[in-house]
């Protein structure tokens, strides 16, 4: 390893602690990582290792351990409006990651704003101060009128296992599924497989039976044992895909799911759509009859989610992300610790996440 190499591998990026899997990736950017646990309102106080293991080259730290620390950060990267309070005396380049809709976390939040204006105080912040924002598809892009850089997360196909699918079984990982019922369209689901044998993983306590996985070996092979995979999501609120459904994609499962202008499923080819819920069970039974059309179809999504979620093509993108909010940092109005949430009036949330 070069000189220059080395040097880059010693710099170190400050994350805040949330999704998991999402955070996870940047363990193949070749940094540092110090990543803030103890976030006040997560479920978890520290890394949740049944989503993913820590990632390599990080170490766990508090928000008053990442601020006092006098070695600078070579960028931030924090996934709402009070993280990038949190930081705002830190004097490094920051990066928002926008994971949700707009619509989608105001739903889920219930929250009670002026919506327009508050996405206008965001950009004016993220303006004056220098910061970055990335989205992680242009449908949740666009929701916060933020498009000029989308990072879509990525995927190794080869970290997961070979399908068997010997269990005639549909399957679906979601947390917190009592409070995102309209954005997941519960209720389609709900309709869609009834009487149908599906597992449900997830962290959902008020779920009787229903619990996360003991880790991220326990998933893979609860992904490998499935027959396929269920996402559902209400266009005006959510994706037509998230981490869950490029994952069990990779790991060899048809998705099924109703009609998404942004879903990567193409109907009859690597899974069914539909927003009819009888005809989505018709096509559920099908693929429980028939193992054999279960393993093709899984085939063929595997192909499909190595070509559009490519990790090496996150690397290189988020790379990129990075050094454009360095630049941006090095062109500054103001020093982001001479604004505060009364000044912009924003509301100290994680709406923006």
């Amino acid at each position: 390893m070069n000189n220059k190499e080395t040097s880059a591998n010693n710099r170190t990026l400050l994350v805040f602690n949330c999704h998991e899997p999402w955070v996870h990736q940047l363990g193949v950017l070749g940094y540092q990582l110090e990543i803030i646990v103890g976030l006040k309102g997560k479920y978890n106080s520290g890394w949740d290792e049944r989503m993913r293991p820590i990632p390599i080259n990080a170490r766990m730290v508090t928000l008053p351990q990442a601020l006092a620390n006098p070695t600078p950060y070579h960028c931030i990267i924090t996934h709402n409006v009070t993280d990038l309070l949190d930081v705002r005396t830190r004097p490094e380049p920051r990066i928002l990651v926008l994971h949700h809709t707009f619509a989608g976390r105001v739903e889920e939040e219930r929250a009670t704003c002026d919506y327009e204006t508050m996405k206008a105080m965001l950009r004016q912040y993220m303006d004056l101060v220098g910061g970055h924002v990335v989205a992680t598809s242009m449908f949740k892009g666009e929701s916060w009128g933020f498009t000029d850089d989308i990072v879509h997360f990525g995927v190794d196909v080869e970290d997961y296992l070979p399908h068997v699918g010997e269990q005639a079984r549909g399957l679906r990982i979601c947390n917190f599924i009592t409070s995102r019922r309209r954005i997941l369209r519960w209720d389609f689901h709900e309709e869609a497989f009834a009487g149908i044998p599906v597992t449900l993983v997830g962290h959902n306590p008020d779920m009787s039976g229903v619990e996360a996985a003991l880790n991220w070996d326990h998933l893979k092979r609860t992904l490998q044992a499935h027959r396929f995979y269920i996402h559902t999501a209400d266009p005006r609120l959510e994706a037509g895909h998230n981490m869950a459904t490029a994952e069990a994609m990779a790991a060899g499962l048809p998705v099924l799911g109703n009609r998404h202008p942004t879903s990567p499923i193409r109907h009859g080819i690597n899974g069914f759509l539909s927003d009819n819920p009888a005809e989505l069970q018709r096509y559920a039974r099908m693929l429980l009859e028939d193992r054999d059309l279960a393993a093709l179809m899984g085939q063929q999504a595997r192909k499909a989610v190595a070509e559009r979620f490519s990790l090496t093509r996150f690397k290189h993108s988020f790379l990129r992300s990075i050094e454009i909010a360095r630049r941006k940092w090095c062109t500054r109005k103001i020093e982001p610790s001479a604004q505060d949430a009364r000044l912009l009036n924003l509301p100290t949330t994680s709406v923006a996440s």
